[in-house]
């Protein structure tokens, strides 16, 4: 055997995962060994997760052009987003473990074609109702490619540092599609009206499906791993019922009767999840990777993480547009600054996770984001817009968390099971996105004061430090 071919077979074994696939390899994918790393391989995982990135925040600032053309109150507009990020956490799991089974490469492709048909759907969506459906058969699309997207990095970048590099490119590829999306939704509007923000995946899911073919190794498989429906419908009925509480609750209060029902299905949709879970064989969510201090930590750090950001994210939006009277476009070139600073934040993040850990990183960029939250939370029809714009940028510099966390729950997941891990870590992630869009966008309407940023935006700043507090106690200091 050659050094670098026990190089290579040792590589394999790092990741937990041996030099070729025991399920034997699609025809349609090259069945080359771990660590393949290749430019393309890397740029069509990282253009996946950036077309459903971008589609969480890319409809933003399209809600008032929405509205105006097919209704709809506030609630309604928050359950075009939530539609979306609801579909998507909750199928993530079963996503994951379907990865871990099948191989990561199918799913994905799987996940690239319901995107891209949920797309279209949505930019031929003749009424309110048929785009809210139209986006959950989108979430369900970008379900799968969240959690394929970290299986097939771990996989083509077994070496440490190297995964270190790459989980900063997906971050930074990622976090740019979620803040370049008001930006880039605006002048879409702008120009060619609002279904075009749909419309613009279909090429984008095109290029990636070719890339993926050509350039992508298939992954290791567990054909023993098997669908959990129980723990999935259960899952879907939890979220559900949390979200619709919080929408409702800024609709009718906190008190009605149709908000309490839907925090008690969302608390036994939730209780009965974790008693099912126990008792699977073969669980969507192994409670067992919760034993791992640093994985716990990680994972609620990214619940909070979008949480504040996603509900931040609408809530300025709709504040820019429907307080401040700026146009769709204005809005988009506003925002731009933070969209800047959140891809460097991210690509910075990779480096720095590699040379110091994922600790200072994280901790640095959710300090950072409390801090914006709490200028803009300041904000009103008065304030100058330099200071929305200031708020925002440092709300962005939240990135520098991403990648950090990325690497932290990946490097406390026991080897063999990236899929799940990192399909915990995302629907831990969107399920936080979902309540955030319905909780803080139930704060932002002020009784006789319109809208206003004040009780959203504190409550997201302190998020951010709940979440320092979290990092600080439970992720290791380096590697």
């Amino acid at each position: 055997m050659t050094h670098d071919t026990r190089h290579r077979a040792a590589a394999g074994r790092r990741d937990g995962s041996p030099a070729t696939s025991p399920g034997g390899a699609d025809p349609g994918y090259q069945a080359g060994r771990p660590g393949h790393g290749s430019a393309p391989a890397l740029i069509s995982v990282c253009l996946g997760f950036f077309v459903i990135q971008l589609d969480v925040t890319i409809v933003n600032v399209a809600l008032p052009a929405i509205q105006r053309e097919v209704g709809g109150s506030l609630s309604g507009l928050q359950w075009v987003i939530d539609a979306y990020t609801l579909a998507l956490a909750s199928i993530m799991l079963t996503a994951g473990s379907a990865a871990d089974r099948v191989g990561a490469p199918r799913v994905f492709l799987l996940g690239l074609t319901a995107f891209a048909a949920g797309s279209a759907a949505c930019a031929a969506a003749p009424a309110l109702g048929v785009l809210i459906a139209a986006r959950a058969v989108q979430g369900l699309g970008a379900s799968a490619l969240l959690p394929c997207s970290l299986a097939l990095l771990v996989h083509q970048f077994p070496d440490p540092r190297a995964r270190a590099h790459a989980l900063g490119v997906w971050g930074g590829m990622g976090s740019l599609g979620v803040a370049l999306g008001p930006v880039l939704g605006g002048v879409l509007v702008a120009l060619a009206g609002w279904r075009s923000i749909f419309l613009v995946n279909v090429p984008i899911c095109a290029l990636t499906v070719f890339l993926l073919r050509r350039h992508v190794t298939e992954s290791p498989r567990n054909p023993e791993r098997h669908a959990d429906l129980t723990g999935t419908a259960l899952g879907i009925v939890s979220l559900a019922g949390f979200t619709g509480a919080f929408i409702t609750a800024g609709q009718r209060g906190w008190l009605t009767p149709v908000t309490g029902a839907l925090l008690a299905v969302g608390a036994a949709g939730a209780v009965l999840f974790v008693l099912a879970e126990r008792r699977q064989d073969s669980p969507m969510l192994p409670l067992a990777l919760f034993r791992s201090r640093e994985f716990s930590g990680a994972t609620g750090v990214g619940v909070l993480f979008n949480l504040c950001l996603y509900g931040a994210l609408i809530c300025l939006s709709l504040f820019l547009q429907q307080s401040l009277h700026e146009s769709v476009l204005a809005t988009g070139l506003l925002l731009l600054p933070m969209s800047v600073v959140v891809g460097v934040g991210s690509l910075a993040s990779g480096r720095l996770t590699g040379r110091f850990g994922p600790r200072p990183p994280m901790i640095a960029g959710l300090i950072l984001a409390a801090a914006g939250a709490a200028l803009l939370a300041t904000a009103g029809t008065a304030t100058p817009l330099a200071l929305l714009v200031g708020g925002s940028v440092l709300l962005g510099m939240v990135s520098l968390a991403m990648p950090a966390m990325t690497a932290a729950v990946v490097g406390a997941a026991e080897p063999g099971h990236a899929g799940v891990a990192s399909g915990v870590l995302n629907a831990a992630r969107q399920s936080g996105g979902a309540l955030g869009v319905a909780l803080l966008g139930s704060m932002l309407a002020s009784p006789g004061h319109g809208l206003s940023l004040h009780a959203p935006l504190t409550v997201a700043a302190a998020g951010y430090l709940i979440a320092v507090a979290l990092a600080w106690i439970t992720v290791r200091p380096s590697r």
